[in-house]
């Protein structure tokens, strides 16, 4: 019995073990599952966080990348291959913003695709300053009749030789440009910058093949510096009171209507800049002095002596001042400017150079622009915007010191007129004409005295048109026509006509 007492205390035992065992799990469940729900909570949360700062990450990139697409329309457009109110230089001219809804799906590819690459290095620099490198392949086909004073580039038409043919087709590729641009540190509160755009219209080379290609030429470079409204610049450029070139990409080499009223000749100069922002105006005042650059021969290829001007022992000095408004759409500038440059003969002989300059560039009802220049003076003929000839002087003193003298003294005029009309941001219309000219009367009593002024065009006359189409933002394509029109001292005009095709790449 005792036993069987023994036997049942261990049962009640075991039962009651049992029980608390279960009760006691029964406790534990709901702790492990509030613990299971509170961390689910905090994950949840955690997720809520990391979807937020996503969304914000994707809307900062959508915004970064509309801007990068902006600034990159604003670069698309070939400066207008005269380096100044178009060129570019890449000279190579800028062009207004395109809006979003005329780009192409083709240019939308084209800026995406460079957006997906700014995270690469493109050119690196000694300095680990970004660095621009640019250009403008260009291919030029044509074919003239009459004859001129050079296949690649006429500016002139010359008189029509005994037994010589005519007229002639050609093509070219030396008028391509290639720039490079550098960004430097702030300095003193201002941007620093440098660029450098070089040609291959430097000469030819001296094989039976030579005529193919080209000699590379330094074309323009300059060092900056920016402020908000302020900017001051040294280098090789396009003279200040001369700021504007018509539209062409048949010459680009020498800018348009070069030797017919167009002053353009790059030269060294230092020159300040300051604009006045009197919303809705702007008025800019600009001038520099320049190296007193004069017409003259050149003794050989690797030599060069001081010309007149630069024996004066003073710099040539430059201004100009316009004003108008800020459209890009719809211009309306006008500016005028001159310069003035003693120049120093034989025996203390001493002319001054000088001109006066006016340009414009207005925008008439939507599509249409008007853009041009006049000038006039005396000793400005190193500028362009007059003919010399093209028969170079048989003796450099002579010419140098007998010549020069007696032609800086006539006064010369000359200007030139462009009408664009814009069909579209990828399609537009020029037509322009151009005058310059040495007084006649002058010129004809100095011819009486030696053949060098003979030579000279008493008067030069010229006239193009063309049309441009840019199917993409990297892509032109352009057909031109051109007359010449040259008066010489003694005799009627000589004419010629040019029919050309260009075929442009911008980088």
């Amino acid at each position: 019995m005792r036993r069987g007492l023994k036997r049942t205390l261990r049962l009640l035992l075991l039962a009651n073990l049992l029980s608390v065992a279960s009760v006691g799990q029964d406790m534990a469940k709901p702790d492990m599952n509030s613990e299971i729900l509170q961390q689910l909570r905090q994950l949840s949360v955690s997720l809520e966080k990391t979807q937020a700062q996503l969304a914000e990450s994707q809307q900062e990139i959508r915004q970064l990348r509309a801007k990068i697409d902006a600034m990159e329309a604003l670069q698309q457009g070939i400066p207008g291959a005269t380096g100044r109110n178009e060129a570019s230089a890449t000279g190579v001219l800028p062009q207004a913003a395109v809006p979003a809804t005329n780009i192409s799906q083709d240019d939308w590819e084209v800026m995406n695709a460079r957006v997906n690459e700014l995270h690469q290095t493109k050119v690196e620099s000694a300095s680990k300053f970004r660095v621009k490198l640019s250009g403008l392949l260009l291919m030029n086909a044509f074919t003239a009749s009459g004859r001129t004073d050079q296949v690649d580039l006429p500016q002139i038409a010359t008189a029509a030789g005994d037994g010589v043919p005519d007229g002639y087709p050609g093509a070219s590729f030396r008028q391509s440009i290639i720039g490079l641009t550098g960004y430097g540190p702030d300095l003193l509160g201002a941007h620093t910058s440098g660029d450098i755009q070089m040609d291959f219209f430097g000469g030819l080379s001296n094989t039976y093949y030579g005529m193919t290609g080209g000699i590379a030429r330094l074309r323009t470079g300059q060092i900056r510096l920016d402020w908000q409204n302020t900017s001051v610049s040294a280098g090789l450029q396009t003279p200040v009171f001369s700021p504007l070139s018509p539209t062409s990409y048949l010459t680009v080499a020498e800018p348009a209507l070069s030797a017919a009223g167009n002053m353009w000749t790059w030269t060294p100069q230092i020159r300040a800049e300051h604009r006045f922002d009197l919303d809705p105006v702007q008025l800019k005042v600009e001038a520099g002095v320049m190296d007193p650059i004069s017409v003259g021969a050149v003794t050989s290829t690797y030599q060069r002596l001081p010309t007149p001007g630069e024996s004066s022992r003073q710099p040539a000095y430059e201004i100009r001042m316009s004003g108008g408004n800020k459209s890009e759409d719809r211009p309306f500038v006008i500016g005028v400017g001159g310069f003035y440059s003693p120049q120093e003969f034989r025996y203390g002989y001493r002319v001054h150079s000088w001109a006066s300059t006016l340009d414009w560039r207005v925008g008439l009802l939507k599509n249409i622009q008007l853009s041009g220049e006049f000038f006039t003076g005396k000793g400005m003929e190193g500028f362009g915007g007059v003919s010399l000839g093209a028969v170079q002087p048989t003796s450099y003193y002579n010419y140098t010191y007998t010549v020069l003298p007696q032609l800086d003294e006539l006064t010369g005029i000359g200007g030139w007129g462009q009408v664009k009309y814009a069909v579209n941001s990828r399609s537009e219309f020029n037509f322009a004409g151009g005058y310059g000219g040495l007084n006649s009367g002058g010129l004809r009593n100095l011819a009486l005295t030696g053949a060098d002024y003979a030579s000279i065009p008493a008067r030069n006359q010229a006239f193009f048109a063309n049309y441009i189409l840019r199917p993409r933002s990297d892509l032109l394509l352009s057909v031109e026509y051109r007359h010449l029109r040259t008066f010489g001292v003694n005799n009627g005009p000589d004419t010629a006509d040019i029919v050309g095709l260009a075929a442009g790449f911008q980088f």
